[in-house]
């Protein structure tokens, strides 16, 4: 084993000091754990690395910044009592640079304390780092599809898809600040029934018939019918077929539009439109997309034929039955889409597949990894399949324009793009949820959306008055900053990094902002106690001016998280 590297060149990714980052400090340590019993176990030795450190906040602050057990990990394995690995590592662990004690508890735990210096720089950190801070390489070299909303264009947006607009975004998000190249892509169900149906229920609105069986009913579809008249006033002269594809496609192109204006509007943006139809389209040589799909699948040795159908044998990775991908009067099935899509995302270069469904999908997951398996890709490493639960929110109203759903374009204009993608983006997706908008939409710390703004705009009123006294960040000592309550929120900033990596490890960017509401009681704390400004006419010193670098580290971070979920940073609240 070597020995420990040295700390200046330990960034770990993060591109800052190990004293100043919790993971970097993490790495060391596991350096520091693998020189030690390495002489007694190399294979112990090799498999030590950061996970193995599990650093967590003691209860009791006064114990100490992190406690490990990494001690307690390792010593069996060893031969070695635990408190003995765990003096050995204390040793050396308290004799790094910034640290300023290591504590034993119990049967082998160590508790670390960092010196005020150590954990006040990353109050410059932040500052110099800017929006950057909290970007990390986690995921780095990984490359993600990423498909969530998927909404049939027949329709406005609903309840249901403004939670996956605000979970699929934020996780867009977050997947790449950990390093991940990311596509955002809408899967269009512009293809099959539903949009036949949806031309003829366009066409009945333009000349004034009965909406037909089982057609698109509400408001908008009248609208749609009067738009598609307005451009083609000659619809009632035309052949049925030839009018009810003219009104399809006008409304098509209407309506898709505005479900691209109402998700621009709650801040999302799509980097990829994808069309079903181009999946049925010819190609040069005759075949579709799905005809390609389905001789790479029996190329494969997983399709089959039987009764006159096409088959593919997804029972061979998991599935609960075969799925017919071709039946037996030439009809491609639903399945032979999602093939020929599946597959498309690989030939566009895109190695990781997530997939964000509805809570009536659950059928899905096992149809889509057998599809993967069947394709030849791996169906636990190559694709995901999350799943969101319902969303209901108190007091909302059907539609007037849709008549029997919950509008996106509603809800936003009743709470706001904010309330609601904070408040979606805050639970995890496979929870079912019910807001309360009359919560939402207060102005007091009840409010977790209202908290950590006006934290962030608090952050600016004090940069504000700062100015007006003259409090400047010309002198920047860490060193100063001993309250208790400043090394709470300096620790707390130094976590920012962290909490994104695992929100998008673990696909959960609620986490980050359940982060925020922390991050904003801790500054909250800190600015009842610790002035950056002097009172009355005493001088400014170099504590106020460090001060001021604390406190605008802080709106940086608040800033940088609520952008990872698409909200607003307001200065003035």
């Amino acid at each position: 084993m070597g020995t420990v590297r040295d700390k200046t060149t330990r960034t770990g990714g993060y591109g800052y000091d190990y004293r100043v980052n919790p993971d970097v400090l993490s790495a060391l340590i596991a350096d520091i754990a693998r020189d030690i019993v390495f002489p007694r176990d190399a294979d112990v030795a090799a498999s030590v690395d950061s996970s193995v450190i599990a650093f967590e906040r003691p209860k009791n602050r006064d114990h100490g910044d992190w406690a490990t057990s990494v001690a307690l990990k390792l010593a069996k394995r060893v031969g070695m009592a635990p408190r003995d690995l765990a003096a050995e590592l204390s040793e050396r662990v308290g004799a790094l640079d910034g640290v300023a004690s290591v504590d034993i508890a119990g049967p082998g735990f160590l508790n670390i304390r960092l010196d005020a210096s150590a954990a006040g720089e990353i109050a410059r950190t932040i500052v110099e780092s800017g929006e950057e801070f909290g970007h990390n390489s986690t995921l780095a070299g990984q490359t993600i599809n990423l498909e969530f909303v998927s909404a049939n264009p027949t329709g406005p947006l609903h309840i249901g898809h403004t939670r996956w607009a605000a979970l699929g975004d934020s996780l867009a998000r977050v997947l790449k600040a950990s390093g991940a190249h990311v596509a955002s892509e809408f899967y269009i169900n512009d293809a099959g029934a539903q949009m036949d149906v949806f031309g003829e229920s366009v066409l009945a609105a333009a000349l004034g018939e009965p909406i037909p069986e089982n057609g698109y009913p509400g408001e908008y579809v009248q609208v749609l019918g009067a738009q598609a008249l307005s451009r083609r006033p000659d619809l009632a002269t035309l052949p049925r077929d030839e009018a009810i594809a003219i009104a399809r496609e006008i409304g098509y192109e209407i309506q898709l539009q505005e479900v691209k204006d109402s998700l621009a509007r709650f801040n999302v943006e799509f980097d990829i439109w994808f069309s079903e139809r181009t999946l049925h389209a010819g190609s040069a040589d005759g075949g579709s997309l799905i005809d390609n799909a389905i001789d790479r699948l029996r190329a494969q040795g997983h399709v089959y034929d039987e009764d006159g159908a096409v088959w593919v044998r997804t029972t061979d990775f998991g599935d609960d039955k075969d799925r017919v991908i071709t039946r037996g009067n030439g009809i491609f099935t639903y399945f032979a889409a999602d093939a020929a899509y599946y597959l498309s995302k690989g030939d566009r270069g895109f190695q990781h597949k997530i997939y964000l469904l509805g809570a009536d999908h659950h059928g899905y997951v096992h149809r889509l990894k057998a599809l993967a398996g069947s394709a030849g890709d791996d169906p636990n490493a190559d694709i995901e399949i999350l799943i969101g639960q319902l969303v209901s929110i108190n007091g909302a109203k059907l539609s007037k324009r849709a008549g029997n759903i919950i509008e996106l374009n509603d809800l936003q204009a009743w709470l706001g793009t904010d309330a609601l993608r904070y408040s979606l983006a805050r639970y995890p997706a496979d929870s079912p949820l019910t807001l309360d908008p009359e919560l939402l939409q207060k102005r007091t710390n009840d409010n977790p959306v209202f908290y950590v703004q006006y934290a962030h705009a608090r952050t600016n009123a004090v940069a504000r008055n700062a100015a007006t006294v003259g409090v400047d960040v010309t002198a920047f000592d860490a060193a100063l900053l001993t309250h208790e309550s400043e090394a709470e929120l300096a620790n707390s900033l130094a976590e920012f990094p962290r909490i994104v990596a695992q929100a998008a490890t673990l696909r959960e960017p609620h986490r980050v902002a359940r982060y925020l509401e922390s991050l904003a009681a801790d500054y909250h704390r800190w600015y009842d106690q610790c002035r950056v400004t002097p009172l009355n006419d005493a001088p400014v010193e170099d504590v106020h001016r460090t001060r001021l670098w604390l406190n605008n580290a802080t709106g940086q971070v608040l800033r940088n998280g609520l952008a990872l979920l698409g909200v607003s940073a307001p200065e003035r609240m």
